[in-house]
Order: structure tokens, then C-alpha cells, then sequence
């Protein structure tokens, strides 16, 4: 097989534009609006790349995220009990990660923390890639921890671990033609419940023996206290020479011990319309079918009073709706312009829909709508 020096040109159509001086930095903003008074995030970001030597490479993010707007709390709409509810959180992140190159093997260690008023995370990753044949063939390893503190309203901090295992191998299959396909074998355990969450049961309140009136009262959801997921991704890079462009096709397949199955479809097109422009258009189709407890309310289960500390024990229940079946479309358009040889400008739009399907979906309100606006620049020297 040919070495893939021998076509560096072509290649740089299916990977981004890339740049051999030693410094990189840049500056993005991002808005996320799912409209009617629903979730709205303003996030900012400054990250960099410096050469250190020619063997080590240090790279960091400074990240900051404004959350405003509502979501839905899990109970069913048109009752006495609040369907959606305010929230107002700013994130800050900080990431660090240091390579170090010899030959045809390189090694990573990223370090990252992050903090919301009520969400703490700290993590540690280590990743090693390896190329063989010439370079037309990379191996790539993985793992990953995260450390997370959960503060639950009004009961005590909750702790959550997870680890991620990744396992990939890009190859080069000609001058016009790179697949890849890796695997990931993620597993959480502790407190995995979203704290704001709920689900709400019809009972009767006794006001005196043989009197009683109706009320709807509200629980926290019970999700499993471990989760083990197994992702599956493919992805095809094609570049037609004809047509100054390049079509990407990526396939993900993702199950779990909640029982849900997903499938992810993309599709992708990135078009030279000249030295310094890159128009790319883009679809993407996601499926899933609901996990093994999700209800709509209690009054599914025939359980006792649930408990005010949920434990992960079962009967597990959530009436989530990311936790149903769905599916949801997400079409957009991305642009990068080069200004010069050290200076690039991109701007990216997308807009996401999900819908419910079948018997063992939410209530269509809970469903969002989203529009995505994104502005980066960025500086190489």
C-alpha cells in the first residue's frame, strides 16, 4: 500500500485544515435555544495548542456556560402539579492535556474539572496511538474517570463514578478513502437519578376514617445505581476529486443495561468552493427505544409509599423524556473561511427536533425544539 505521504494535499480535504507553525489559539461562542421559554445555553470557550518540543505538545480549554429557561420535571401536563420548572446555572470548566510524540506512537494525559452550583466533576484520561503500515494504519487506546459530586435539593451530596474503556483503528485505504471504526465500554455507578426529576401518582388523602379526596403527589425518580453501556462507531471519509469535495458517513450503535438501544445516522458534505472557503451541510438522524423503567407516573406500578432517598434499589422508575422512545433530526450548515495563512473564521448553524414514539413516550410537550448558532475564530502562529 502506498504511504500516505506521497498524497499530503488531498488528505488535508478529510481531515480539518491543519498547520505546521507551533502555536494555535482560539476563541468560540455558542448559543443554544430550544425557544418558548425552555432551555437556553450561552456558552464560551478559549482553548490553545503549544508545541513544547518536537516531541511534546500541551493543549488547554477555558470553558464558561450561562444555563437559563425551563425543563420538564416529569409529571404529566394539565394537572395541579408544575409540568416544567425554572432553572438558571453557569458552568466553568477548565481542561489540560499534555502529549508527548516519538516515531509513530504518541501518548496523551488530559486532566479536566468543571463546576455548577450543583454539579462537581473531575477527570482523568489517558490515550495511546500507535501507527502501522507505513502510517496508513492507526491504533488508537483509551480510558477515562470521571470523579462527580451531585448536590440533591435538600438531602445529602451524592457521589458518582464512571469509567470509559475506547478501542479504534483508523486506516487508509487510498488517496481518496479513510474509514475508522472504534469501541467503548463506559460503566457508572453511585447516585445516577437526575435530581430534578420527578414522577408524580394519583392517591387518595384521608381526611377522616371513610373520607378521602384525590390528590396527585410527586416522588423523585429511582434510576439503577450502575449503568453499563457498550458504543459501536464507524465512520467513512470519501474524497471526490471531480468535485472538490468530501462526503463523511458515520453509523453509531450504543445499548445499555437500561435496555435502551440507539442508532445514530450522519451524514456529511464538505465542499471546497475555493483555497480559502469550506461549505459543509450536514444531517444527522438519532432512534431509541425507551429503557426498561420508564412509566409515565406511578400509577403503573403497584409499589408502596416510594421512598424520599431513593437508593437505586429497585422497583427502579423514571418519567423522564430523554429515557423514552424517540427520536430526533438534527440538519445544519457549517462555514470556515481562511482569511490568511494564521487566521480562520467559522460559523456553524444547526437545528435539532425530537419527537416521542409509540405507547412508551412522554407527553408530546416535553419534547424540545432546538436552534443552534456557533462563531469561532481562530489564530495560528
Amino acid at each position: 500500500m502506498t504511504s500516505k505521504s506521497h498524497y499530503p494535499i488531498i488528505l488535508t480535504c478529510l481531515l480539518p485544515w491543519t498547520s505546521s507553525k507551533a502555536n494555535e489559539y482560539e476563541y468560540g461562542y455558542q448559543l443554544y435555544d430550544e425557544g418558548d421559554e425552555r432551555i437556553r445555553v450561552e456558552a464560551n470557550y478559549f482553548r490553545g495548542k503549544i508545541d513544547l518540543t518536537d516531541e511534546s505538545t500541551f493543549r488547554f480549554q477555558l470553558l464558561n456556560d450561562a444555563i437559563t429557561g425551563s425543563s420538564p420535571t416529569g409529571v404529566l401536563p394539565g394537572g395541579d402539579q408544575p409540568f416544567i420548572s425554572d432553572l438558571e446555572d453557569v458552568r466553568t470548566g477548565i481542561l489540560a492535556a499534555l502529549q508527548y510524540s516519538i516515531e509513530d506512537q504518541r501518548i496523551e494525559l488530559e486532566l479536566s474539572k468543571s463546576e455548577e452550583s450543583d454539579y462537581f466533576s473531575n477527570g482523568i484520561s489517558l490515550n495511546y496511538e500507535k501507527d502501522y503500515n507505513l502510517g496508513n494504519t492507526t491504533v488508537a487506546l483509551g480510558f477515562n474517570y470521571l470523579d462527580d459530586v451531585v448536590k440533591v435539593p435538600l438531602l445529602d451530596d451524592e457521589k458518582k463514578d464512571s469509567y470509559d474503556i475506547f478501542a479504534g483503528v483508523t486506516q487508509i485505504l487510498g488517496k481518496n478513502t479513510v474509514v475508522s471504526a472504534d469501541l467503548t465500554l463506559g460503566y457508572a455507578e453511585g447516585y445516577l437519578n437526575d435530581p430534578y426529576k420527578v414522577v408524580q401518582r394519583n392517591e387518595d388523602f384521608v381526611i377522616a376514617p371513610g373520607i378521602s379526596v384525590p390528590i396527585v403527589n410527586i416522588y423523585r425518580e429511582n434510576r439503577p445505581d450502575s449503568r453499563f453501556r457498550q458504543i459501536l462507531h464507524q465512520e467513512t471519509k470519501h474524497y471526490f476529486e471531480s468535485l472538490k469535495g468530501t462526503l463523511k458517513a458515520a453509523f453509531r450503535l450504543s445499548n445499555d443495561d437500561y435496555g435502551i438501544f440507539s442508532q445514530t445516522a450522519e451524514v456529511e458534505w464538505r465542499q471546497e468552493d475555493n483555497d480559502k472557503l469550506l461549505i459543509s451541510p450536514f444531517y444527522r438522524f438519532y432512534n431509541q427505544n425507551s429503557a426498561d423503567f420508564f412509566v409515565k407516573s406511578l400509577n403503573q406500578l403497584n409499589i408502596d409509599t416510594p421512598a424520599d432517598k431513593p437508593n437505586g434499589s429497585g422497583p427502579n422508575y423514571s418519567a423522564d423524556y430523554r429515557l423514552s422512545s424517540l427520536h430526533a433530526t438534527s440538519i445544519g450548515l457549517k462555514i470556515n473561511y481562511k482569511v490568511n495563512e494564521n487566521l480562520s473564521i467559522s460559523g456553524a448553524y444547526e437545528h435539532y427536533a425530537m419527537e416521542g414514539i409509540g405507547t412508551d413516550s412522554a407527553p408530546s410537550q416535553a419534547y424540545p425544539t432546538a436552534n443552534t448558532f456557533s462563531i469561532t475564530a481562530q489564530i495560528k502562529f
